[in-house]
């Protein structure tokens, strides 16, 4: 990867509220700082859709970017749950079951998610405690 680049990069929707949620979520369990974030909506998702062109254009899908490989859906949430401490570590273990599957499930809930938790009308400002964290 580009050195300026972190090695772990999730990619979320900067709008959707249960994205928001879930980040907030992570940021209190990451306590090691091993995640960056950065929303899909941003000048840092432009650039690694360029340099990864699999990435798609659309924001209902979580990206996880890790060592130049690509994460998406389902495998990008097991993929991120491993870089957490016990007992969040154990979600990875779901990624064994078929894609198919568990895609299934990241669609269903990423259809209804803005109707469920809401939509933001601007990405979210970081704290000052966590700006190191986050990428434009």
């Amino acid at each position: 990867m580009n050195p300026a680049l972190p090695d772990r990069l999730v990619l979320y929707d900067g709008v959707c509220g249960f994205c928001n949620a879930s980040v907030q979520w992570l940021l209190g369990r990451d306590k090691a700082g091993m995640l960056r974030y950065a929303p899909l909506q941003g000048p840092t998702a432009a650039a690694m859709r360029t340099r990864f062109p699999e990435i798609p254009s659309d924001i209902d899908t979580i990206v996880f970017i890790e060592g130049g490989q690509v994460y998406m859906r389902s495998r990008a949430a097991f993929r991120i749950a491993s870089h957490l401490p016990a007992p969040w570590s154990w979600l990875r273990g779901f990624g064994l079951l078929p894609t198919v599957l568990t895609d299934l499930g990241y669609r269903a809930v990423a259809a209804v998610r803005y109707r469920i938790w809401g939509k933001l009308d601007a990405c979210r400002i970081p704290a000052a405690s966590e700006r190191a964290l986050f990428l434009p």
